[in-house]
């Protein structure tokens, strides 16, 4: 089994539309703000579109989008972002996990599970979040971190219900022979982001793939490219990997923009999973900028 998985995350794209007075009402005020004076600057439109056009060239078998999409949660952004998304190509050969800024609001974290059902939808019975799409040998879960927060916090959640689902499906793919890959916006290991931005129940996250195991988990959120490990089962440890915003220029505050490939093949009980980061250099062109084999045994 040979299967090429392409990761990008953190578009948040725009310009935001202009909202009315009524939109702007509670935590969206100090989004919009910070937007005008702040992540306008930092997210540029063209730079994801050269990010998306050289990924695309690469022939990917699968497409993930691990979360903020948009900005502030306002629905004309939720419609852009949707066109966006269409673009990359069909529901079944792209999926979609929300971040904290698709969760902006409590009615945009409804408008944002509705319009992006499609990316979202599970090959098993189940509504909402974890799903489950089977991909040529690989098992796609999808979970979903993005919870209203206050303003100036954009921390996340998963939830006993969701992790306990996350168990039975890391169990049921497992017994199938599938490669296990599960996604998800903010970084599940705790540690993984500074305070008020992490995942509240990381904790409880390591706790699960520690009992039912995962070959790879992946995630955005920080805006920058990590590679971790936590515990696993068996004789692997669990590759966490997070990936860069695909809409940042390059020479700002963080990382220029990149996008993460995923070589992953099987043959019997061996498994191979190659990790190639390619990101926006100086001169606006996506080249290779790191290698990796990411399957590694357990100390």
């Amino acid at each position: 089994m040979s299967f090429l998985l392409a990761h990008l995350s953190d578009a948040h794209i725009g310009p935001i539309p202009r909202p009315n007075l009524a939109e702007l009402l509670g935590k969206r005020v100090t989004g919009y703000v910070n937007w005008l004076y702040k992540r306008a600057g930092q997210h540029d439109m063209g730079v994801l579109g050269a990010l998306v056009e050289d990924m695309q060239a690469q022939k990917p078998d699968h497409v993930v989008m691990t979360g903020d999409i948009v900005n502030i949660g306002l629905p004309a952004e939720i419609a852009l972002a949707k066109d966006w998304l269409a673009s990359l190509g069909t529901p079944v050969e792209v999926s979609f996990t929300p971040g904290n800024h698709d969760a902006y609001v409590a009615d945009a974290m409804r408008l944002v599970r509705e319009v992006f059902e499609p990316w979202t939808t599970s090959d098993v019975k189940t509504e909402g979040f974890p799903y489950l799409r089977r991909r040529e040998g690989v098992a796609l879960i999808g979970l979903d971190s993005g919870i209203p927060t206050a303003p100036f916090v954009a921390s996340g959640r998963l939830g006993e219900e969701q992790l306990s689902a996350l168990g039975a499906l890391l169990d049921e793919t497992k017994s199938q022979g599938l490669t296990r890959v599960v996604c998800l916006h903010h970084p599940p290991h705790v540690g993984g982001a500074r305070p008020l931005r992490g995942l509240d129940d990381a904790a409880a996250f390591e706790a699960v793939i520690a009992r039912h195991g995962a070959e790879l988990v992946l995630h955005g959120h920080n805006h920058k490219p990590s590679v971790t490990y936590i515990r696993g089962t068996e004789s692997r440890r669990t590759p966490v990997v997070g990936v860069g915003s695909a809409s940042a220029r390059p020479g700002g505050h963080y990382p220029a923009a990149a996008y993460n490939l995923y070589a992953i093949e099987r043959a019997g009980d061996e498994l191979r999973i190659a990790l190639r980061r390619r990101e926006l250099n100086a001169a606006g062109e996506v080249v290779q900028a790191e290698a990796e084999d990411l399957v590694q045994p357990a100390r």
